[in-house]
This record gives C-alpha cells, structure tokens and sequence, in this order.
C-alpha cells in the first residue's frame, strides 16, 4: 500500500468516524421525542451498523497482517 493510499484510508476513517457519532446523537434524538418514529429510528441503527463494518474493514486493511 503507498502513502497515498494510506492517507486516503486514513481520512476516510476520520470521515466514517465522525457520521457514526453524528447517529449516535440523532439516534438519541428520534429515541427521546414525543413521537417516536420507528422506521427511522430503524434505518438509523441500520446505517450506523453498516459504518461499523466500514470502520472495521478499513481498520484491517491499514494494520499488516502479522504471521507467528
């Protein structure tokens, strides 16, 4: 993998980082209104477990496989 490459991953990271915070709140937000909206507060967690999964891969792809 370049530097490059490395840089891009990296900032693509920071930018999952930062959408999986930001559903954290509106999550809080949809969960804690008057009129709980289940089929969004669904597509919420949704999406965000779909972030998680991003991060996870990129967070494989950036650390070397290390062989015992």
């Amino acid at each position: 993998m370049t530097d490059e490459e490395e840089q891009i991953l990296r900032a693509r990271l920071a930018a999952l980082r930062q959408e999986h915070g930001d559903l954290d709140v509106a999550i809080a937000a949809v969960s804690s209104s008057s009129v709980c909206d289940q089929l969004q507060l669904t597509r919420l967690k949704k999406r965000k477990l779909q972030i998680k999964d991003q991060i996870a891969k990129i967070e494989d792809d950036l650390l070397p496989d290390i062989t015992a």
